[in-house]
């Protein structure tokens, strides 16, 4: 072992305005250090005891981070909370990059080590956000956390809907994690350490898991993942089902026989770093790599999906005849829901729809009609689109700020803007606005968004006009040039890369150098068979089948035509994303 390091205790604050205590291990002899590894402590702890890994990895010309998660340690706050996991993991993406900006290195130099929870966070910000990492080295991810009471999780879900908000206390002692006697006796007498959880994390943290292991084949980026022999805590198979549908070319996974569930705290844990650090030597010895999307709306596990989806159920199976009767069923009562029935006029992916769902009150021609609406108004699809209208308009007002501190004119086009409520919310009375172009290919869109602006009385600022949104000549001719393009929940209804290529090609064109873009993206969504075998499109009234995209392939898109991501927001179901790109 070397000489140990002291490091820096310092606080980050996070996008909401929250203090997270971390500490700063610089790298030694270098003014710039030649790498970053990024460290997150399991549940419960704090970056106080992750000392160890930073003296035991040997890597002097490495610069080193770790937080106390919110509840944690020495940051703030009640212990074992968070408003969501989402946020959590939206903490993880914003502590990532600021430790690499503070390194005065790049995303694509820095690897993350994470442990237990915190490597449920580092896996679910992978996926949601997509950034080009170095590498991960993810250590016995809690995706299952062994509950011994019986039917405990749905205890849990049933308590805080009676209760809300409560906690509860873990199980674990030190002899559960670890034969190394130091580390017990530390676990079990350490202050910071958080005994309690709180159970909207605990449910959050299932939840989220069970997303991530079924759909880690959106995850690219080179993993390490070590699993330990005799885990008290956490199940293995979730883990190895994780790790086998990685789509990394780069990947590899090691069983460390007799290891307790701290595997990087255990008595022999010399064999997982001799692992970790041939691992994080070979990242460092070969260029970073970008993975190759360009055909992933032909061949990848997305485009596989879509077409399983469009192919339709099995004749006579039971999912045939459970979505026949559904369909029955919408259209013999469901259409006394006014939003049920202009789905059917309009399609349920129309701009009308989409409006509706906006404004989220429910209406119906009988009571019957009423609760029926405000049942579907509530199915977690539409509760998605209402949270990223939300972040629509954080991500607009961020990019009109961003432009005027910049010094450059505010002029927006929207390509594809259904009504255009959601621009005209976010820009409505702001006086740095130039000027707003909405666009749309459907007349009824056109008419529905003149009418809202001449309410809104924005007719000296905003204008709507007939357009296609996959014509790159037309776009590439705006004029005046756009220095704010906004394209949302458009090319999710299309598989084809093709018609996005065009798309954002002429965007390209039309945006100068600084300009900003925001898009939208849908990785993951859990009701795909139930939409496609039961919903109607827009397009002449075909079913709605959607391909997902997951989130690098959407980025890759973007970057292709000349953009770079440089924010995100998605919901806590991890469902939509919006993302502001800057013109390269």
């Amino acid at each position: 072992m070397n000489t140990l390091r002291t490091p820096e205790e310092k606080s980050f604050l996070t996008s909401d305005n929250h203090a997270l205590f971390y500490r700063h291990w610089p790298a030694l002899n270098e003014t710039v250090p030649r790498r970053v590894i990024v460290l997150f402590h399991r549940g419960h702890e704090h970056s106080g005891r992750l000392q160890h890994i930073v003296d035991e990895l040997a890597m002097p010309d490495t610069a080193f981070y770790a937080w106390d998660a919110r509840g944690h340690g020495k940051t703030e706050g009640p212990r074992g909370y968070s408003p969501s996991l989402a946020r959590s993991v939206q903490d993880v993406d914003e502590f990532v990059r600021f430790a690499a900006a503070d390194s005065q290195l790049a995303l694509e130099d820095v690897v993350v080590v994470a442990q237990s929870v915190g490597a449920v966070l580092v896996a679910a910000w992978v996926h949601d956000y997509a950034p080009v990492l170095r590498g991960l080295v993810l250590a016995s991810p809690a995706f299952k956390v062994k509950l011994y009471v019986p039917f405990a999780r749905a205890g849990l879900g049933l308590m805080q809907k009676i209760r809300g908000l409560f906690y509860v206390n873990s199980y674990v002692k030190g002899k559960y994690l670890t034969h190394d006697p130091a580390r017990v006796e530390s676990f079990n007498h350490d202050p910071l350490i958080a005994r309690a959880i709180a159970v909207n994390i605990l449910l959050d943290l299932y939840k989220t898991s069970e997303r991530l292991v079924s759909d880690a084949a959106a995850i690219v980026v080179p993993t390490q993942l070590l699993i330990s022999g005799e885990d008290f805590v956490v199940h293995r198979q979730p883990q190895i089902d994780f790790y086998q549908r990685l789509r990394s070319p780069l990947k590899e996974v090691h069983i460390l026989p007799g290891f307790y569930h701290d595997t990087l705290g255990e008595k022999d844990r010399h064999l997982a770093f001799a692992k970790m650090r041939d691992f994080i030597d070979a990242l460092y010895a070969a260029p970073p790599q970008r993975f190759d999307y360009r055909d992933e709306d032909r061949h990848s596990p997305g485009a596989d999906a879509w077409r399983i989806l469009h192919g339709g159920p099995e004749p006579y199976s039971i999912d045939d005849f459970s979505y026949r009767a559904l369909r029955y069923g919408m259209k013999a009562l469901g259409t006394q829901s006014a939003g049920v029935r202009l789905g059917f006029d309009t399609g349920f992916d129309s701009g009308s729809t989409l409006d509706y769902v906006y404004r989220n009150q429910p209406q119906g021609s009988s009571a019957l009609g009423r609760l029926i609406d405000k049942n579907y108004l509530n199915s977690i699809g539409w509760q998605g689109i209402r949270q990223r209208k939300l972040h629509l308009d954080t991500l607009i007002k961020q990019a009109v700020g961003r432009l005027v501190e910049e010094g450059k004119p505010v002029r927006v086009v929207d390509i594809a803007a259904g009504h255009g409520r959601y621009v005209l919310d976010a820009l409505q009375g702001n006086p740095a606005v130039n000027e707003i172009l909405l666009r749309d290919y459907s007349e009824l869109n056109v008419s529905k968004g003149q009418q809202m602006i001449s309410e809104r009385g924005m007719a000296e600022v905003a204008r709507f006009e007939r357009g296609d949104a996959f014509n790159r000549d037309e776009l590439a001719a705006l004029d005046p040039a756009p220095t704010l393009g906004i394209v949302s929940g458009l090319y999710e209804l299309f598989p084809e890369n093709a018609l996005v290529r065009a798309s954002l090609a002429g965007l390209a064109e039309a945006i100068p150098a600084g300009g900003l873009l925001i898009y939208t993206g849908q990785p993951w969504h859990p009701q795909l068979k139930t939409i496609a075998w039961s919903l109607t499109s827009h397009k002449d009234g075909k079913p709605w089948v959607m391909r997902v995209r997951s989130q690098g392939e959407m980025d890759a898109l973007v970057y292709e035509a000349g953009f770079d991501k440089c924010a995100q927001l998605i919901d806590q179901w991890g469902i939509f994303t919006v993302s502001l790109a800057v013109r390269r």
